[in-house]
């Protein structure tokens, strides 16, 4: 019995021991494959580092607003008789767009320029009776008094006929129509908008450390989200004091309304042009990667021992201002590095690369911003 415990006891073991050593084998013969298996080639894209010549912006959030706006409003009480507009009418400069009644003041104007006829009438017969020399002084110049009476009374009425209507201030387009026809208004109810789209001004601020960097004139671009379109503009007007609460400074910008495109009240990333530098090295943003130890990029430099091959090798840099798709280095990198823009994700350092560049994604983007 002890004979036979012993010896399941042995082959227990010889089988545990042989389970153990076929772990270790294996998992030597993986270790070794994966160490003297070949590091596949990556394809990336690249861009040469040259200095060049770079536009430093000033980022901006603003408001547009039209250039002349205003909630149109009558002037005195009556009832609205007719609407001679539409919402989305362009309407020029003095075109009437409401008519209110206006048939007691039209009938106080007949009655009035009647009574300004018969009162000329008795000047001119008074300055007949003058040149006759039979008329006395006190009777001319009362008939002159009449006559000056009437006609500014009909010029009286004539001003309340005109207050009758709601004439555009300026040319534009208006709004949705917010009184109806039969409707009694009184001053200061809003009948509608006008805004004159054809140039718009956009409202923004900036911190205080950026006042010295701007002037009256300065170019400006502006885009909406969603829409790639870039608006061009300039700066008429800077707040002369800063925000005390804030620190920010107010800043006022004509720009361009091609087509109205744009809308009063949108909200719109502004760039502010700065004097243009030389001798600048920067990079598409997309070369760029950010990690808990640093800025840092790939650059493709030749292989130790293989001069004609290339591998990826990480360089942290130091980086400036940013402009549109493209980061300033201010360290890490010199004129002539040939840096990884796309692909990234798959490399680490020694990682044998091959460069495509027929497709790249971050020279499109560089060349956009450009033209813009």
């Amino acid at each position: 019995m002890i004979k036979r415990f012993f010896i399941a006891i042995v082959l227990l073991a010889l089988l545990a021991g042989g389970l153990v050593g076929f772990n270790l084998f294996r998992d030597k013969a993986i270790e070794d494959f994966f160490a003297n298996m070949p590091a596949q080639t990556v394809t990336v894209s690249t861009v040469t580092v040259e200095p060049r010549s770079w536009t430093p912006v000033i980022d901006a959030i603003g408001t547009v607003g039209a250039s002349r706006g205003v909630d149109l409003t009558v002037e005195t009480t009556g009832i609205v008789k007719e609407l001679r507009f539409s919402a989305n009418d362009r309407v020029e400069e003095n075109e009437v767009l409401l008519q209110m009644d206006d048939a007691v003041q039209q009938a106080d104007l007949v009655a009035t320029r009647a009574q300004a006829a018969l009162d000329r009438q008795a000047l001119e017969r008074a300055l007949e009776l003058r040149d006759r020399g039979v008329g006395s002084a006190v009777s001319l110049q009362a008939a002159e008094a009449a006559a000056a009476a009437s006609a500014a009374q009909v010029q009286k009425l004539e001003a309340v006929l005109q207050q009758k209507q709601l004439r555009a201030p300026f040319a534009g387009t208006l709004g949705i129509p917010r009184v109806d026809e039969g409707q009694y208004l009184s001053p200061g109810v809003a009948v509608v908008t006008l805004q004159n789209l054809d140039t718009m001004r956009a409202d923004f601020t900036v911190p205080e450390q950026r006042l010295g960097q701007l002037r009256i004139g300065q170019k400006v671009r502006l885009t909406v989200d969603g829409d790639d379109t870039v608006f061009a503009g300039e700066i008429t007007g800077i707040d002369p004091k800063v925000d005390p609460s804030s620190r920010l400074v107010s800043v006022r910008a004509a720009i361009d309304n091609p087509e109205g495109r744009l809308t009063p009240g949108q909200f719109v990333r502004i760039n502010v042009e700065l004097p243009q530098e030389d001798d600048v090295i920067a990079l598409p943003q997309t070369a760029l990667v950010t990690s808990l130890y640093g800025d840092y990029v790939y650059a493709a430099r030749p292989k130790e021992g293989d001069g004609e091959a290339l591998e990826a090798r990480q360089v942290f840099v130091g980086v400036g201002r940013r402009s549109g798709a493209n980061v300033e280095i201010v360290s890490g990198l010199a004129a002539g590095d040939v840096v990884v823009t796309a692909g990234q994700n798959r490399l680490s350092n020694g990682t044998p690369v091959a460069i495509d560049n027929t497709v790249d994604p971050a020279r499109a983007m560089g060349q956009e911003a450009t033209a813009q």
